[in-house]
């Protein structure tokens, strides 16, 4: 049956359409922001708060072109980097065996973040040891996904969404009553886009684990399909009516997009400047998850023994969303991948649900057991930070190819869109060059 649908064209007719941008926003808000970000600021204060921002606001340009190509191809990501030009070994493309071969340092960031739920969880309720909640972690997200239902997973992660960043905004607007005060001036310096010598390192770190990741980017191909924005567009039938269904979903795309830009920006921001405010001053910077316990006592020393529960609510939403949504999204990803490699099918609705119930159950496992034998999150989550930049690399790649060989020529762009476009491709390429560099 059809489900050939004309776009909505006002604001609140789209409202009724957004969803993949949850589920990202979901995703984007983990360890990097809570741990990370955080640390930043309370290494070099408010000076580097302009690269937070610019960090979030300038890569969604490729993101954008990941929801086109799923709209206008109607097909999912593996697939859709099998047909690009270049050589293929086996039944793949390069480009997928270069993504599998990044995903054993994944596995151990996502490892990571199952340790840092079950940390918060034990700062909660300490009678229950680490270990017990990572497991029982891993066992309920995969009970809650494993049926492979967009509707809960939508749900679930706006729901998620709606608690941390209220919690963190919160926790903000509290702080205003104590010495830890943030005043406009402290802002004002840190959106001068000046960056002392002594921190360029720091900022180009910053800029690489903020905002939409390479992860995410090809995430958001699968839930754009399974929002519907696909098959309202319909199959190209290279007619004038076809072009303007496309336009149409495209504009209701880029709402959900910037939407989910906008909460993650301002969540970001916000732990940026609960480090710089809180910690800076002090000079020592706390490690890994031990930012959650040291925050969560500044608040207790200022506001009472009932903050540090609002805080741990906080971070274990902030940690919880991104395995929810990981679980989930890898479900998708790898039984795609597989499929294209052969390993699994992954070629009807029916295959496709089998594929996601197994993968929901056996990559949560496979986390859990690492965390259980490493027992060092903040290490594994940095060792997927390496993949994770490299995976980014290959994204521009795959931008570029979606943008000028992929894209129907009677759906091209304004100007504006191309040159945000190309600032987005240019300051990845930057920061991934200095990388190297600093790494040579």
């Amino acid at each position: 049956m059809s489900r050939i649908l004309s776009p909505p064209s006002t604001f609140t007719g789209r409202l009724k359409y957004l969803g993949p941008g949850f589920i990202l926003s979901a995703a984007i808000v983990g360890s990097g922001e809570l741990i990370a970000t955080t640390a930043l600021g309370a290494k070099a204060g408010f000076i580097t708060f302009w690269v937070i921002i610019v960090s979030c606001l300038v890569k969604v340009a490729l993101q954008l072109e990941f929801g086109k190509n799923a709209i206008y191809t109607g097909t999912f990501m593996m697939h859709n980097f099998n047909q690009l030009p270049g050589r293929k070994w086996g039944r793949a493309h390069w480009s997928i065996w270069l993504w599998l071969s990044l995903q054993g340092l994944k596995l151990l960031q996502v490892g990571g973040i199952v340790g840092g739920v079950a940390i918060v969880l034990n700062m909660a309720w300490p009678a229950i040891p680490v270990n017990v909640w990572a497991i029982v972690s891993v066992l309920i997200t995969s009970f809650l996904v494993y049926r492979g239902q967009y509707g809960l997973v939508e749900k679930g992660s706006l729901v998620m969404i709606i608690l941390f960043t209220a919690v963190i905004l919160v926790s903000l607007i509290l702080l205003q009553g104590t010495k830890y005060a943030i005043h406009w001036e402290q802002v004002k310096s840190g959106l001068q886009f000046s960056l002392p010598t002594s921190l360029v390192a720091i900022a180009f770190g910053a800029f690489g684990i903020t905002g939409v990741g390479g992860d995410e980017i090809m995430y958001y191909n699968y839930w754009c399909i399974e929002k519907g924005y696909a098959a309202y567009t319909g199959p190209n039938d290279g007619t004038p009516e076809w072009t303007e269904r496309a336009k149409g979903w495209f504009n209701v795309m880029y709402m959900d997009a910037v939407l989910s830009m906008v909460v993650y920006t301002v969540v970001t921001a916000a732990f940026y400047l609960l480090g710089a405010a809180v910690l800076h001053s002090g000079g020592a910077v706390p490690e890994g998850y031990e930012m959650i316990e040291v925050l969560s006592r500044i608040f207790t020393e200022t506001l009472g023994p009932w903050a540090k529960n609002l805080f741990l609510v906080g971070a274990f939403f902030v940690l919880y969303s991104t395995l929810f949504t990981a679980t989930a999204s890898w479900a998708r990803v790898w039984g795609d991948a597989f499929g294209a490699l052969g390993w699994m099918k992954f070629d009807s609705a029916e295959n496709q649900r089998k594929s996601i119930a197994i993968l929901s159950w056996i990559l949560p496992a496979v986390w859990c057991i690492l965390f259980l034998f490493i027992q060092s999150p903040v290490l594994m989550v940095i060792l997927g930070g390496i993949a994770t930049s490299i995976l980014l690399l290959l994204i521009v790649y795959v931008s570029l190819v979606f943008r000028f060989k992929e894209l129907p020529a009677s759906l091209k762009p304004t100007l504006t869109y191309d040159i945000f476009f190309w600032i987005s491709v240019i300051s990845i390429l930057t920061v991934s060059a200095y990388g190297v560099i600093k790494i040579l």
